[in-house]
């Protein structure tokens, strides 16, 4: 009887350790390493990307380069819109997400409707041909009319700090633009929700209207009024 016990505990200390055996070797099979080489390269899983390797002939340099594995939220999907995501990513606190995406989505159909209601109530064929009823258009269109040219870098000279005049890189122009446009959204009163808020801010600015376009508008002024101070930037 006891060699019977000591036998089913061997089998169950055997059970358990390839168990922990087989999660690490899937483990190791399955994860994604956080670096990679910088012979490897970036995957390409968006097809408006592919198509232009394809025309270029320039697929063909790519089959024998190994290319990192794809993210979670990197998909070919025809729902998915990098530029929405990020705006999903900039709306999100504390980690909820799901919350984030649905006042985006309430934010859409917001401008779903007024835009349908504004159809309806055009008299001719042309208003009716303007109106744009497709939210993620609107969306872009509003980002780009937000994004700046150009930003004022804070430089040091004799004690004296100058406000000098640069050009701004595109990364740096499309986070200021869904900045600006998130906080314009926020300054807003209490009866009124921020999908709403931030349906209205959308339509302004694809409009090229509203507080945001007017606070690129002034940051332009800023730095033509402070064109005298450019030189500073390569001294």
């Amino acid at each position: 009887m006891r060699n019977l016990t000591n036998q089913l505990l061997l089998f169950k200390k055997y059970i358990h350790e390839l168990n922990s055996f087989r999660a690490v070797i899937q483990s190791r099979c399955y994860s994604r390493p956080t670096s990679f080489p910088d012979y490897f390269q970036n995957p390409i899983f968006r097809k408006e990307d592919q198509l232009k390797l394809i025309e270029n002939n320039e697929l063909s340099k790519l089959a024998s380069v190994p290319i990192k594995p794809p993210a979670v939220y990197e998909t070919s999907s025809v729902y998915h819109d990098p530029l929405v995501n990020k705006v999903i990513n900039h709306v999100m606190e504390e980690g909820k997400k799901k919350l984030a995406r649905s006042l985006v989505e309430k934010a859409f159909e917001n401008i779903k409707r007024i835009q349908i209601e504004r159809y309806h109530l055009a008299t001719t064929p042309e208003q009716k041909s303007k109106i744009v009823l497709n939210p993620k258009e609107i969306l872009h269109t509003a980002i780009e009319n937000c994004k700046p040219l150009l930003q004022l870098t804070p430089i040091k000279r004799g004690g004296i700090t100058y406000q000098v005049p640069g050009p701004i890189t595109e990364k740096r122009s499309l986070f200021l633009a869904i900045k600006w446009l998130l906080e314009a959204a926020n300054e807003k009163e209490r009866t009124v929700h921020f999908p709403e808020q931030f349906a209205w801010e959308l339509l302004d600015a694809a409009n090229n209207t509203g507080k945001v376009v007017k606070r690129k508008q002034d940051l332009h002024r800023q730095c033509e009024a402070n064109r005298a101070y450019a030189h500073y930037r390569w001294q």
